[in-house]
């Protein structure tokens, strides 16, 4: 797992600063996936190095937080992040702290991390630093906070979410003191800003257990400060690749406020409109999707409304049918009809109006189902046969 470009380039770092005389490991959400032999892109190295130290040793860099003690390092094999050890000062919005300061001890840093699962440092060797047992935790699938789990909630209140997360995305149990913290501070989660909420549910719909994810978040009590209905009974069994298939699937739980409700998660346009589209798609299908249905929709709209079908009760119908019913359609896009708005225009010789656009509407739908061939001269000998029917 650490044989790809990502941790070569950390290693190159690493290596690069400890000629230098400095202290420097990989941290976080690599080292835990790592243990797990589950990929990871994200390779981080933390070092004793101050920031212009690390400046100093590399000859191209970036800073990206350096406030914070992040200088980005350009090596051959990629970009790394290289952060200073650090304490973090106050934390007075429950969000971020008032300052940072740099410390020159591993053991420091990994103090202020939130699950012992993420406070475990890799040395180049591969070499593991684990002061606060978190691979006893990883082998034991227990989400567990560092120190005192109220005082890490009370710092930044996302970390309740993310043990929620954890425990859908790698299946695992929240430790009972953790959970119960959780509990106690579930309120605090409103002084968070909606993109981080959306952020880690975004993961939680992909994680390999959602329903349990899912459950974590009701018997947290962190429902009751979330927007939305998320009834983790809906939950069972449910698994997506698509993080925007679990917020299709959120969508059609809320009913007709789910566009509101979304919308305070603040989705984007795209998002938003792929969510409209599988629940559409969701609602065609109770009848049976017509040709226009399967030209209509994107194949992975089709496809994940198809599977919140099959959830729902079993369904005749494959998921291969699917795409094998949309590639046989006599056009895939409406910029594959051989004719235009101009076309229409030359043919009529009439002024543009609500005419146009129902006539090519009905060229198109005409052509999906197979009821008229796409080419320019059926086209016009059937325009100019229906024409005088048209409203103009």
């Amino acid at each position: 797992m650490q044989n790809n470009k990502e941790w070569q380039a950390a290693f190159s770092v690493i290596e690069q600063l400890e000629e230098a005389g400095f202290e420097a490991v990989v941290v976080g959400g690599a080292v835990r996936d790592a243990i797990l032999n589950r990929p990871a892109h994200d390779v981080d190295v933390a070092t004793n190095a101050l920031p212009q130290e690390v400046k100093a040793v590399f000859e191209r860099t970036v800073d990206i937080g350096i406030q914070h003690g992040t200088v980005l390092v350009i090596v051959p094999d990629g970009p790394v992040e290289v952060t200073t050890y650090r304490t973090d000062g106050e934390y007075t919005d429950h969000r971020r702290p008032e300052e940072v300061h740099f410390v020159r001890s591993l053991q420091e840093d990994l103090r202020r991390r939130d699950f012992t699962m993420n406070a475990i440092a890799m040395r180049r060797d591969g070499s593991y630093v684990d002061y606060y047992n978190g691979r006893k935790d990883i082998e034991a699938g227990v989400i567990r906070a560092v120190g005192e789990a109220n005082v890490r909630f009370a710092e930044d209140a996302l970390r309740m979410l993310r043990a929620v997360r954890f425990s859908a995305q790698l299946g695992f149990t929240i430790e009972a003191s953790t959970l119960q913290a959780i509990q106690e501070k579930a309120s605090d989660i409103a002084w968070v800003a909606k993109e981080r909420i959306k952020a880690e549910l975004d993961k939680l719909w992909i994680g390999k257990d959602v329903y349990n994810g899912l459950k974590k978040l009701e018997e947290s009590g962190l429902v009751n400060s979330l927007q939305g209905d998320f009834l983790a009974e809906h939950w069972r069994g449910f698994t997506v690749q698509n993080p925007t298939g679990g917020w299709a699937f959120f969508a059609r739980i809320q009913g007709a406020h789910w566009q509101e409700v979304l919308r305070s998660y603040r989705l984007s346009n795209k998002e938003m409109a792929f969510v409209k589209a599988v629940l559409s798609a969701f609602q065609a299908l109770q009848n049976g999707w017509t040709n226009m249905d399967y030209f209509t929709y994107s194949l992975e709209e089709l496809e994940t409304a198809h599977y919140f079908a099959q959830l729902k009760q079993p369904f005749n119908m494959s998921p291969q049918s699917i795409g094998e019913a949309k590639a046989r359609l006599p056009i895939q896009q409406r910029q594959d009809l051989i004719v235009n708005g101009l076309d229409l225009l030359q043919w009529s010789g009439q002024k543009k109006g609500p005419w146009l656009k129902d006539a090519l509407q009905q060229i198109l739908t005409a052509v999906v189902n197979g009821e008229l061939a796409n080419e320019r001269n059926d086209i016009k000998n059937w325009f100019e046969q229906q024409y005088s029917t048209m409203d103009e």
